[in-house]
């Protein structure tokens, strides 16, 4: 990997018609605009986490590698979302499409309006079994877990299948 470019790991998800097509229009537009696609995960169908009355997600985990610095990768990702057609009515709520930073190299950014790691990673099985499917052995910086360990300690048991 070039010196300049950052690891990172992104998680999209999507529950509104289309969503498995959200998720590839994501991946490109990611592709286009954010760096180099280094490995992406199965999708999966998972059941809604934090507001249970709606439809299920399709989820998947993404390795990349960019050139941008955290801040203009989330501005990045905002405005894929909102191309996209996102609008942010509830939390939690039904969306097009939700791309998330999981992690950004091994930093550790802890600001109002951005959190690397993403705090949800040890609680979401939707992040972890896709995440683990394609870095198991990535080291979370600051549990000093696997992904893998991370998976078996989780008390999230929300169902989460490979989607076909």
């Amino acid at each position: 990997m070039d010196s300049s470019k950052k690891r990172i790991f992104l998680s999209t998800g999507s529950n509104e018609p289309g969503k498995r097509r959200s998720l590839e229009i994501a991946r490109f537009l990611l592709q286009q605009e954010v760096g180099e696609l280094r490995e992406a995960s199965r999708i999966y169908e998972t059941a809604p986490w934090g507001k249970f009355d709606q439809p299920a997600f399709l989820n998947q985990v993404l390795e990349m590698e960019t050139h941008l610095n955290p801040d203009e990768l989330l501005a990045s990702i905002l405005a894929i979302e909102t191309r996209m057609g996102r609008v942010r009515l509830e939390k939690w709520g039904r969306r097009l499409i939700d791309i998330d930073i999981l992690f950004y190299a091994d930093d550790q950014i802890n600001l109002e309006h951005l959190q690397i790691p993403h705090p949800g990673i040890p609680d979401r099985r939707f992040v972890l079994i896709p995440l683990a499917e394609i870095a198991p052995d990535l080291v979370h910086p600051q549990s000093q877990k696997t992904i893998r360990q991370l998976l078996l300690e989780t008390a999230d048991d929300l169902e989460v299948m490979v989607y076909v």
